[in-house]
């Protein structure tokens, strides 16, 4: 039941950290508008349904990725393993350069010809189902178009401020 807004009595400072308590993967999101490749790092990821097969994404309203998504219909998701802290920390920069910012990350094209990234430990394409206001992100629901689990890797993990690394079990 929903009773109208609620007056914020919490700190964002505080809520930050709170909810960095809350270990989270970290993926790098993708999609294609006008011709030109978008990304940017991610952690609010997470499977809504099986049936019909859905994920959802968080974007930032002001990142520049927001529009293009939007715009676009389209995003990828490519989980990244204990080896990917670097590309998630170049695609978390604001401002960097748009044109050839993948360059230097291996990557390959998906069904809908979007950016994947080859050293990821899983990958998705989705096709943008709807978007629902999240206060400052748009929460970003997509249909699943393909998924593939390319590489048995540790993920790369996001607590507490920091990256950490997780084992597999069995290893």
């Amino acid at each position: 039941m929903h009773h109208g807004p609620v007056e914020n009595q919490v700190d964002q400072a505080v809520f930050r950290k709170v909810t960095g308590r809350f270990a989270t993967g970290v993926a790098v999101a993708t999609t294609l508008h006008g011709g030109v490749d978008h990304a940017m790092t991610v952690n609010s990821v997470a499977s809504v349904s099986l049936d019909p097969l859905l994920v959802l994404v968080c974007v930032e309203r002001i990142a520049r990725f927001h529009d293009a998504v939007l715009a676009a219909g389209i995003f990828g998701i490519s989980i990244l393993g204990e080896d990917g802290e670097e590309a998630s920390r170049a695609f978390a920069k604001r401002g960097r350069t748009l044109h050839g910012q993948l360059d230097r990350w291996s990557h390959r094209r998906g069904t809908l010809g979007l950016a994947l990234f080859d050293t990821a430990i899983a990958t998705l394409e989705c096709r943008t189902r709807a978007v629902h206001d999240g206060g400052d992100h748009s929460i970003v629901v997509g249909d699943v178009v393909s998924a593939h689990a390319p590489r048995d890797h540790a993920p790369l993990v996001y607590y507490a401020g920091r990256y950490r690394h997780l084992r597999p079990p069995g290893r």
